[in-house]
């Protein structure tokens, strides 16, 4: 089972605004016609029980979006950019990869139907038709388009299990799960025969519920020793403990506190969660023997087990009756929903971020005002007067003389770098 991978998704750039006037024949004065860019294609994450586990993601990492495609003259828009829908698993965790530069807090996909915008296109870049004012009858301004997200995630599956079955290795996890489901667990005398975890559906007096087998643990789980991290990663999903105490053990009450100690030290909520402990392997004559002792010392520990045979199915009936009690409530808050959005992508600032560099400049990082400069002649001062009246709109001139910037002060916002006052004059008019 695949149930962590690293996967890259980048949201597509919008397409550039365009820069046109009217020119036809016998039409006198043609006004600005440039049209809009179109947005870039935005990337979502689907949470689908048609998938159940991460393999098909560890042979594509890179996920791209479609970009948008430039605007066009007669105030055509462009055509936006296709989105992509990454199906996962039911249960999948999606966070922010180790290392990468934005954090985003972890989105749990528990519900089948719930999507996830992930990363976002970049709108598209407004045409000059746009900049179209009556005191600027020939705008010569246009955006170039805003760059999509691009973001590193981590995804992992948590097994979604109403029960999970718990116990040291060999206790007869496996074969209790296949006798009460339709799943095939491997099964054999050795230990660690499971890997991973296993799911089945347990249909009991009219009612279902999901359990999953999980792998069995060692001292040090909690540390990730043996399958560690593996077990307990998985066990935080269910909603209640069935602990299998392997009666044909040396110690199975030793084996129970160790179980329990490790819950504990990984967690303290999974330490209490309810558990239903049954003593497996009554078939076994020496099993049935020391039935009463091992029960008395559940018994000072404040257990009532119960005990069966997984391999002849005695005493399985009361067990699930018991799981049935204790799952009912869950199930109830365990209803899907339909539809379910979640706005999970980057938040992008409305505003800039202007700093004081070390030799005095002043650094502007306001995404607007960069777009209008990518696709600028600034070497063209109808452009640049337009440029700063549209500065002065957006408030990007409020902010700089906030910052205290006097006449001669550099300033650079983003790849352009001026003198204050070459390009706008303190007393301009605006």
């Amino acid at each position: 089972m695949i149930d962590t991978v690293g996967i890259v998704v980048q949201a597509g750039n919008g397409g550039d605004g365009f820069l046109a006037f009217r020119r036809e024949k016998f039409v006198a004065r043609g006004g600005p016609e440039g049209g809009d860019g179109g947005d870039g294609g935005s990337i979502y994450l689907l949470a689908t029980s048609d998938e159940n586990t991460l393999q098909h993601l560890t042979y594509k990492r890179r996920h791209r979006a479609g970009h948008g495609v430039s605007g066009k003259r007669s105030n055509k828009h462009g055509r936006n950019g296709e989105d992509i829908v990454i199906r996962v698993p039911v249960g999948t965790i999606v966070s922010q990869a180790l290392g990468a530069d934005e954090g985003v807090s972890p989105i749990d996909l528990s519900e089948d139907g719930m999507k996830v915008l992930i990363a976002r296109g970049g709108i598209g870049g407004k045409g000059n038709a746009q900049f179209v004012s009556p005191t600027n009858q020939e705008p010569l301004l246009r955006e170039a388009g805003e760059q999509g997200d691009t973001r590193q995630l981590a995804l992992e599956v948590k097994v979604l299990a109403d029960v999970g079955v718990i116990g040291v290795p060999n206790a007869g996890k496996s074969s209790f799960v296949s006798r009460v489901t339709a799943a095939h667990p491997k099964i054999a005398a050795y230990p660690f025969t499971t890997l991973e975890p296993v799911l089945g559906v347990v249909d009991n007096r009219g009612e279902t519920f999901v359990i999953a087998e999980i792998p069995g643990l060692v001292e040090g789980a909690h540390q990730g020793v043996g399958l560690g991290h593996e077990f307990l990663r998985h066990a935080e999903r269910t909603r209640i403990f069935l602990h299998l105490l392997d009666g044909s053990g040396i110690d199975p009450i030793e084996d129970f506190k160790r179980v329990n100690e490790e819950l504990k030290l990984y967690s303290p909520d999974l330490a209490k969660r309810p558990q239903v402990v049954v003593i497996n392997k009554t078939d076994i004559p020496e099993v049935r023997e020391r039935l009463s002792e091992l029960s008395g010392e559940l018994n000072a520990l404040g257990v009532e087990p119960l005990d069966i045979s997984a391999a002849t199915g005695d005493g399985i009936q009361v067990v699930l009756d018991r799981l049935l009690q204790g799952v009912e409530p869950a199930q109830e808050k365990r209803k899907p929903a339909k539809e379910k959005f979640i706005d999970g992508a980057p938040v992008r600032p409305k505003r800039g971020i202007l700093t004081i560099m070390e030799d005095g400049t002043l650094d502007v990082r306001w995404s607007k005002a960069e777009r209008l400069i990518a696709l600028s002649d600034l070497e063209d001062p109808r452009i640049v007067g337009q440029l700063f009246r549209e500065f002065k709109r957006l408030g990007v001139i409020g902010a700089i003389e906030a910052k205290g910037v006097k006449y001669g002060d550099p300033v650079q916002i983003g790849d352009w770098e001026f003198d204050w006052g070459d390009m706008v004059a303190p007393d301009m008019e605006w």
